[in-house]
């Protein structure tokens, strides 16, 4: 019989806790005595992982953003390369984060520890250099977007396709009367606008008044409009709360799944990253806002080499979403855009037929399973293939 096996497994960011999460699952029903520890949140938490640290306490967006939290990340760094020196798992599973898990693989790689990014970081939009540092550190790659492979393939590196995860989550069971009623939303609040304005603090300090805003302003064309709020799970209701205390429109904390939310949203004014391929598998309009410090954005902007903010929009490889970049994200603008989309029927189906292309291209589900059994394939243990 073969010893247990330990893995570490770490996730930066609210959608890396759900990914992680599920990839553990998966790992499970292949091999149910496996440990897990490493950073994440309540998802993974919940999936059997022993967190040590939080992801909420480490997700940044941007470069000034991250001054603050410099030293705790740091810290939470030094803690989980101790534990990899210390107690050294069968292998270190990698999700997102590029900066510091690419850091983290450089110690896995020195101590001999197989490393498995799953969902490697997007060097095909920016700092394209970070591929070496991959091919040298890390020993498998499963991404997660149709353009990826060939990307890493043009750099001399094998990837697994394994296709997005975001469609392994299940589908809302209810119908559209089932989430309105459980909601308290009657068909007198019409339309109904999802406001997402991302995962991490800074983005909500940067996009919520600007959607509050728009929401105003809709609500002078649609009296009876009732916007919905689904929060991460990195965010609670006390970050959001403060930019509500003064609104006059209907606007109502959502707890139930965002696809949930989204199934039943007319709209959605949503902060451009992974929230924008859950709406594009929902065929849910919507309008992307992208708002980051000035020199976060000057940097940024001399380093991105994709012509799109939005993934759904890279995906597409055309621009099938409008986006609000900067400048650009303001509560009037994303109300122009928004009520556009509300008032054109034809902009509305047309919308949501290139949205049911994009969702095709995310693959057709099984991420999960698929990555995990990589993973264990990595560890030696034995795998049935589909």
């Amino acid at each position: 019989m073969s010893p247990k096996k330990n893995v570490m497994i770490v996730a930066g960011e609210a959608s890396g806790d759900i990914y992680g999460a599920r990839l553990v699952l998966a790992l499970k029903e292949l091999a149910p005595d496996i440990t897990f520890l490493g950073l994440g949140g309540p998802e993974m938490e919940n999936a059997g992982v022993r967190v040590i640290h939080q992801v909420s306490d480490l997700s940044v967006v941007g470069l000034t953003e991250i001054i603050p939290k410099i030293r705790h990340i740091s810290r939470v760094l030094s803690d989980l390369k101790k534990s990899l020196k210390g107690n050294p798992p069968d292998l270190l599973i990698l999700i997102d984060y590029p900066g510091f898990n690419l850091n983290l693989a450089k110690k896995a790689h020195s101590l001999g520890i197989p490393v498995f990014y799953y969902i490697p970081p997007q060097v095909w939009a920016w700092r394209e250099r970070r591929v070496k540092k991959i091919g040298r550190r890390v020993d498998r790659v499963a991404v997660i977007l149709p353009f990826e492979r060939e990307f890493y393939q043009k750099h001399g590196l094998e990837a697994d396709y394994v296709g997005h995860p975001l469609l392994d989550l299940s589908s809302p069971s209810k119908d559209k009367n089932e989430i309105r009623k459980d909601l308290g939303i009657s068909y007198e609040h019409d339309p109904i606008v999802a406001l997402l304005p991302g995962s991490r603090a800074e983005e909500i300090i940067r996009l919520m008044p600007v959607m509050t805003d728009a929401a105003e302003i809709i609500s002078r064309s649609y009296p009876r409009l009732c916007c919905i709020l689904p929060l991460a799970s990195t965010v609670g209701e006390d970050m959001v709360k403060p930019y509500l205390e003064n609104v006059t429109v209907d606007i109502r904390i959502g707890t139930s799944d965002t696809k949930e939310l989204l199934k039943i949203a007319d709209l959605a004014l949503i902060a451009s990253g992974t929230a924008t391929l859950e709406a594009a598998i929902m065929e849910t309009p919507m309008v992307i806002a992208y708002k980051v410090s000035p020199l976060t954005y000057i940097f940024g902007r001399s380093l991105v080499k994709v012509s799109y903010i939005g993934l759904v929009n890279l995906v597409a490889g055309k621009a099938i979403i409008p986006e609000l970049i900067q400048g650009n994200a303001t509560g009037s603008r994303l109300a122009e855009e928004g009520l556009a989309i509300l008032e054109n029927g034809g902009m509305r189906k047309e919308m949501k037929k290139e949205l049911q292309l994009v969702k095709e291209q995310l693959g057709r589900g099984g991420a999960c399973k698929k990555a995990a059994s990589i993973a264990a394939q990595m560890m030696g243990l034995e795998v049935q293939s589909d």
